[in-house]
Parts: C-alpha cells; structure tokens; sequence
C-alpha cells in the first residue's frame, strides 16, 4: 500500500515527463541537452519517490472513531501523492529554467 499513490499517479508523471522531453521543439537538441534532459528525468524519479515515501511515513493513522478504523486512512494515500507530485513539478521546472539558461540563447 506504501506506492499505490505512485501507481495511481504515474500516468500523468509520465506525461508531464515525456512533455518536458520533447518540448519546447525551438531548442537545439544535442546529445548534451538530451544527456541533462534525462538526468533531470531520473532526477525527478528519485525525487518523486522519495517524497512521496516520506508523505506516507509522515501521515499518523487517527485512533478508532465512530465511523470505524478507516475514518481518516485516506490520508495516508492522499499526502503522498500531493508530496510526489509537488517534488516532481519542481525538479521539471528547475529543470525547465536551467535548460533554457543553458541551451536558449540565441546566437548571432
């Protein structure tokens, strides 16, 4: 249960990443940008991982209520995914910024 937030999640990581890969087309695409492309996908694996492992560790389960031992569970899930998701967008626009730094200018 500890990655089902992941599982659920990872079609849209997928293509936030695959976006991030294959635009903007005005770039240059060298073998150096698509080297940084990938490191910063990998990058942006491990850092949604560990975000997210660290959202499910972070969530105390609430003592037994009224509506049973499940009131509260959801968030369990729901923290991780936010966390996974956060870590990912950041690490894409970091490296978003830094790729256009590097590879954006334009040269006269």
């Amino acid at each position: 249960m500890r990655y089902l937030a992941l599982l659920l999640l990872a079609p849209w990581l997928v293509i936030l990443g695959w976006a991030y890969f294959a635009y903007p087309k005005s770039l240059p695409r060298t073998t150096g940008r698509r080297s940084f492309d990938v490191a910063v996908l990998l990058l942006a694996v491990a850092a949604t991982v560990s975000a997210a492992v660290l959202g499910y560790e972070a969530v105390k389960l609430p003592p037994v209520a009224q509506f049973g031992r499940s009131s509260g569970a959801i968030w369990q899930q729901v923290l991780p995914a936010l966390y996974g998701y956060g870590a990912c967008v950041a690490v894409l626009l970091v490296g978003l910024v830094v790729r256009q730094q590097l590879w954006g200018r334009t040269r006269r």
